[in-house]
């Protein structure tokens, strides 16, 4: 049923792009992390790379796992329509305020600024599909605003940038 390639096909695009939400797993020296994901926050750049728009919020893993192999898996879903499950397996890059390539990233999703923490840059070296046959059908119903809220009040305040900083490695992982 699995078919392996190396990158994403135009059907995979439009797939991504339906997605409401998706999972990020990573690893650290001994912990495997698996983050799920809303908003609009991943964007297909080309066959073999995507751009995930990392938002401040309670930890920094993502990031902690890029510093330490770089090496993610994105998991994409199909809660409705036909069944199916996308693997993509990347090595991470990213692109952080001060790079040029920063404000081209903040025009794809429309974004202000400062309320972005990174911008992780995935390049795809192998996509697996499978059928999701095991999936449940699910209802989306909306998005939950509660982040961006708080993101935005802490930015409003003039204490996102603090946070921002305190927060760039999580105090559990800065040893690893």
């Amino acid at each position: 049923m699995g078919k392996q390639y190396k990158v994403l096909k135009e059907s995979d695009k439009e797939f991504i792009n339906n997605q409401k939400l998706f999972y990020i797993a990573s690893c650290s020296v001994n912990d495997v992390n698996l983050s799920p994901k809303g908003y609009k926050s991943i964007h297909v750049l080309s066959d073999d790379s995507l751009v995930f728009l990392d938002y401040p919020a309670s930890g920094n893993r993502t990031y902690t796992d890029y510093l330490n192999d770089g090496k993610f898996t994105l998991l994409f879903n199909a809660y409705s329509g036909a069944a199916k499950i996308l693997r993509l397996f990347c090595k991470a890059s990213v692109v952080e305020r001060k790079s040029e390539e920063f404000c081209r990233y903040l025009e794809i999703f429309n974004e202000k600024e400062s309320l972005v923490r990174n911008f992780f840059i995935f390049k795809i070296y192998g996509v697996e599909s499978s059928c999701g046959d095991g999936i449940p059908y699910m209802e989306y119903k909306g998005e939950r605003n509660a982040l961006k809220q708080w993101i935005v009040k802490l930015d409003s305040n003039n204490k996102l940038e603090a946070y921002k900083e305190a927060h760039a490695i999580p105090p559990n992982m800065q040893d690893i």
